[in-house]
């Protein structure tokens, strides 16, 4: 990790070049990851915008950007972000994974579902994607399916503690309260801070 002088020195070295060669996208492009780092999001964007414009392949830049996004809540430019993201490279299940997780936000849950179940046809290891599902098929009121993929993603991740959160929330909403409380208990263990509310509506089965 960069400290803070070695940050502002890369950042003026990026500078320099870009001065001298201003369509130089790979500059462009790490200038806006450090400045992203440090959370001058402003400046990161204008540096991801001109490594995109600079070059047709710079789908990272558009990850970066829909990141921003994210942090500013601005969840139709998340989804926008990473599907240009995909369109350059189609496989990149990360993409679909944040696509997939924006849409859940905006309750687009068919439209999240399916940009979930790409996102871990490309990549069956990544165990966010198969978490967010378990919220998706909750959302979508079909609890059953919810407890089967939750039950797949703990048993191929034992130590995700989000894993077992959300098993916990599927095992809750079919009213397999021994389970859900089983679960809740794993996730707390793994380092996990539960909502409030899901302890209390727990409590009572204990």
């Amino acid at each position: 990790m960069k400290t803070p002088q070695d940050s502002e020195e890369f950042i003026a070295q990026q500078k320099q070049i870009l001065a001298e060669n201003p369509e130089c996208a790979n500059s462009s492009y790490n200038l806006g990851v450090t400045l992203m780092q440090q959370e001058k999001f402003d400046e990161a964007i204008d540096a991801f915008r001109e490594a995109i414009a600079n070059s047709g392949r710079m789908f990272e830049a558009w990850v970066n950007l829909g990141y921003i996004y994210f942090k500013r809540d601005d969840i139709d430019q998340v989804v926008e972000a990473n599907q240009r993201a995909v369109e350059i490279e189609p496989r990149y299940a990360r993409g679909y994974a944040n696509i997939g997780f924006a849409y859940l936000q905006m309750m687009k849950t068919d439209e999240a579902i399916e940009a979930l179940e790409k996102a871990i046809e490309l990549n069956p290891d990544i165990a966010q994607a198969r978490a967010n599902l378990v919220n998706a098929y909750i959302q979508k009121d079909e609890i059953k399916k919810a407890v089967e993929i939750g039950k797949a993603l703990v048993k191929m991740a034992p130590e995700f503690s989000l894993g077992h959160n959300n098993l916990a929330v599927a095992y809750l909403n079919d009213e397999n309260h021994e389970k859900a409380v089983e679960h809740l208990d794993r996730a707390v263990s793994l380092g996990f801070q539960p909502h409030p509310e899901f302890l209390k509506k727990l409590e009572p089965y204990r």
